[in-house]
């Protein structure tokens, strides 16, 4: 990077930072589903893979951001490129270890730090439909991962009452101040290591489904607290 690139990343990283944090402070959370779930995850130090649709990154986020404040060893992948610099910042900032590169940039080396991460005690932390989705698509790398690791999958999913949306592939969702939240917490899902390859389809479609029912369950939530 130049020394302007630098400069200029150096004081947007904190900006954003500090506008992220007001945002998600003047969010009604109104309730967790599985918070429980969650707790034991941090008690138990369990090494795992938390995963949530790259739609809901931004709350989905601070979730881990809360939970590596009480210990949980957490591994993010970003993007090697120039762009995924601020959002390195940022989450290097909250505690978590980084992993540069993406499954379409550099595919097999992430994945070779991904396991090493997981073996060394860190949980990854993934979007499974990014980086570029289709969105809502849950990719088999995530399951294969989980099956070589023995790491089971955390699934998490967000809604909230009124939000802007990008016009990004993900129509990431940006609540806006104020927003009632709901988040939900799933049970962690194990492929086992002895699992055919022809069988991983399964746990793929396992996994997409439930996140696509925690999406659900975390709308009727808003929805039924409102009347």
């Amino acid at each position: 990077m130049s020394a302007g690139r630098r400069l200029l990343y150096s004081l947007l990283t904190p900006f954003l930072r500090g506008l992220l944090a007001l945002l998600w402070y003047s969010y009604r959370v109104e309730k967790i589903i599985g918070a429980e779930a969650g707790e034991r995850l941090i008690a138990d130090k369990t090494v795992c893979i938390p995963c949530y649709w790259h739609q809901q990154h931004l709350l989905c986020a601070n979730i881990i951001r809360q939970w590596i404040h009480k210990g949980f060893d957490a591994s993010i992948v970003v993007s090697a490129s120039v762009d995924g610099e601020v959002p390195s910042r940022i989450a290097g900032s909250w505690g978590a270890h980084i992993i540069r590169g993406s499954a379409n940039q550099t595919g097999a080396l992430v994945m070779r730090d991904m396991y090493g991460a997981l073996k060394r005690g860190s949980s990854i932390i993934t979007t499974p439909d990014g980086p570029k989705g289709p969105i809502f698509q849950f990719k088999a790398g995530n399951i294969l991962m989980a099956r070589i690791s023995g790491a089971p999958l955390v699934p998490l999913a967000c809604a909230a009452d009124r939000s802007w949306r990008l016009t990004s592939w993900d129509k990431m969702m940006v609540p806006k101040p104020f927003a009632r939240v709901v988040i939900a917490i799933g049970e962690p899902h194990i492929v086992p290591r002895d699992t055919a390859v022809d069988d991983l389809e399964s746990h793929r479609v396992k996994m997409q489904d439930t996140l696509m029912s925690l999406m659900s369950k975390c709308r009727n939530e808003l929805e039924s607290s409102a009347v």
